[in-house]
């Protein structure tokens, strides 16, 4: 492990939001009491099942179970300022981590077997930061919100289908923006952009076997030769529809986002403030 990382004290969610999770959040922020009704009509209900369901068929990673995965999610809790969650790792074939909190009771990430097979230490800890990112960020009630209209897009007559719709893919805009959030979460945490960066190049082709093979020079060179194809009209239209029903940005978009922001000012500046708990004296600017 990099033993020169920053511990980043007081540090907000807003300090290091991606532009666009801040603008589509603040949108959210403004239907009234949307928030509170979320979390008042399916929180501690989902809450309780997903813990039962933890329980039931997880592992809990704790200094006794798994302690090199604790070690690293409370390094990672450390460097972002964040109390720890539960930590579950779960039997799946499908690489795949997630969150959820949604009264601030019993938060938990989950990792999938498959997931931590193909990665280094350093980049599972990657992936937990991320994850932590939700929680940092306070995505747990707009997520929910999302999956509920999503739904609803799908209840409604056809009279409301052209609205639903509009909503339904607004608010995936809004989940895809979440995302770079938290992959600048993970860069924080690791403070090694490539690091970040070869967890996107597995999943988008990984696998236990093939993950030492793969050459992240490469993958970034992919990132740039799709950016090239989005410079004329219909290069552009044909990424827009690719990514217009997805839940994640691709791994090559998310990739080169990183690589912008770790060569950025308000990234250089979040590091050389370790202590952000005076916001001026911090050199970062709101988004």
């Amino acid at each position: 492990m990099n033993a020169s990382k920053q511990t980043l004290i007081g540090l907000k969610a807003d300090f290091f939001r991606h532009p666009l999770d801040l603008q589509a959040t603040n949108t959210l922020k403004q239907l009234p009491g949307i928030d509170i009704a979320i979390r008042s009509l399916l929180g501690s209900v989902a809450e309780q099942f997903f813990y039962l369901n933890n329980i039931a068929s997880s592992i809990l990673v704790s200094e006794k179970q798994l302690p090199h995965l604790h070690k690293l999610l409370l390094e990672a809790c450390r460097i972002l300022d964040l109390e720890p969650p539960q930590l579950y790792v779960q039997q799946n074939p499908t690489p795949n981590a997630y969150t959820f909190a949604m009264r601030g009771k019993q938060p938990f990430v989950v990792l999938h077997t498959s997931l931590i097979e193909m990665l280094t230490p350093e980049e599972i800890q990657a992936v937990i930061a991320h994850e932590l990112g939700h929680l940092k960020c306070e995505h747990g009630v707009y997520l929910t919100m999302a999956n509920v209209i999503v739904l609803a897009a799908n209840l409604l007559p056809t009279w409301g289908t052209i609205l639903a719709q509009s909503l339904q893919d607004q608010m995936l805009q809004w989940v895809r923006c979440a995302e770079f959030s938290c992959d600048r979460a993970a860069l924080l945490a690791i403070q090694d952009p490539k690091v970040v960066m070869s967890v996107l190049m597995k999943l988008a082709g990984g696998s236990p076997t093939l993950a030492p093979q793969l050459n992240l020079d490469a993958f970034i060179d992919q990132a740039k030769a799709y950016d090239a194809l989005g410079t004329d009209g219909l290069g552009e239209m044909l990424q827009s529809a690719q990514t217009a029903q997805l839940t994640h940005p691709v791994p090559v978009i998310r990739a080169r986002e990183i690589d912008r922001w770790a060569s950025s000012a308000e990234y250089q500046a979040i590091l050389e403030k370790q202590d952000m708990t005076n916001g001026e004296k911090v050199g970062w600017r709101n988004w």
